[in-house]
């Protein structure tokens, strides 16, 4: 490749140096800038990694260890070129996957305690299965599909259940949930498109369901994505939608490129609900939007989160109900964000 990351990682007092070479070149940022982004992720993984607990997992402000905190700390630690196995973070990645693989329940469900969106654990534990699986090593990557096989069959069940036309197609809270909303469909078809490349059985037919379901999402005349159909649009549903499509093969569909225009004329903004959850969507989907669109997002979320990084690392977790989810969540959905180019995960690959 014809450039590269040089991250210095913090390792006990061990500095390990690291040069890691992207599957594209950083075409979008300046070099100064692309170095505050690099410097960024290292003091956020160097955070992720003294927060991790002693059994493995993650947690969050109100439900404890978490699965899917835990998935979303490790997908942070891979998003920026550390995998299972090896390296100054193989054994946080390692203890993290071995105590997620113990949480999966008889039904094949991962989700927190004391949690009501049973389906947004699940999905996020699913989609980091789908991801690691292909770098763990051969003695683990046997259990790891197991249980990713049956983590794929919940959500696929889960679509499965007696919908009404508005919401047939998609999901919501609870493997039994007869209702669907994008936000929560969003990290399903982030799974299943995982699952599938990685050699899943997800049939055609019910990528093409979820599809109609987020495209009766768009709102008229392809203004912006809305939770629920005939809702009203946002930024961060906006991000979900256009993300949602691009990765399930509709390449620049008329939604997701009005979609796009959507989020230039009104980008995410810090102050609004959810703006994590929506730094990571708006980011992933208009970097598979490629173009103008890519380059005015990417300058608007790296200036936010950049001028919003904690001393320690972290980013303190956002309005309403983020707020509950803590720091670990807001810290690993900033690193997504800001390592999307670096091209890491398969998910991010255009």
């Amino acid at each position: 490749m014809k450039s590269a990351s040089s991250l210095f990682v913090r390792w006990g007092l061990a500095v390990t140096l690291l040069v890691m070479s992207p599957a594209v070149s950083f075409a979008t940022l300046d070099p100064d800038e692309q170095a505050r982004v690099d410097a960024a992720i290292v003091r956020a993984l160097e955070f992720l990694a003294r927060e991790q607990q002693s059994s493995g997992a993650w947690r969050t402000a109100s439900a404890g260890e978490s699965t899917a905190a835990t998935s979303l700390a490790i997908m942070a630690f891979m998003a920026a070129g550390h995998v299972p196995g090896e390296g100054p973070y193989a054994v946080a990645i390692d203890r993290g996957i071995r105590w997620l693989l113990a949480q999966q329940d008889d039904e094949g469900v991962f989700s927190d305690r004391n949690t009501h969106g049973r389906m947004y654990c699940h999905g996020i534990s699913t989609l980091m299965l789908a991801e690691v699986l292909g770098m763990t090593p051969e003695a683990e990557s046997a259990n790891v599909r197991r249980a990713l096989e049956r983590a794929v069959r919940v959500i696929l069940l889960a679509q499965n259940v007696r919908k009404d036309g508005r919401n047939a197609g998609g999901w919501r809270y609870q493997p039994t949930s007869n209702d669907s909303d994008l936000s929560v469909t969003g990290w399903q078809l982030l799974a299943l498109r995982a699952a599938k490349n990685v050699g899943c059985d997800v049939p055609a037919e019910n990528i093409d369901r979820a599809v109609a379901y987020v495209k009766r999402c768009s709102v008229r005349d392809n203004q912006g994505f809305a939770y629920q159909p005939s809702s009203g649009a946002s930024a961060v549903r906006t991000g979900t939608g256009i993300l949602a499509l691009e990765i399930c093969g509709e390449h620049h569909s008329a939604e997701a490129m009005g979609g796009a225009d959507y989020l230039l004329r009104r980008p995410l903004q810090y102050r609004d609900a959810f703006f994590f959850y929506g730094a990571y969507y708006c980011g992933l989907g208009m970097f598979q939007i490629g173009g103008r669109h890519w380059e005015e997002t990417q300058e608007h979320l790296v200036d936010i989160l950049l001028s919003n990084q904690q001393r320690d690392g972290s980013w303190e977790s956002g309005n309403g109900l983020e707020r509950d989810a803590g720091q670990i969540y807001s810290t690993s959905m900033a690193v997504l964000s800001l390592a999307v180019e670096y091209q890491y995960l398969p998910i991010y690959q255009r």
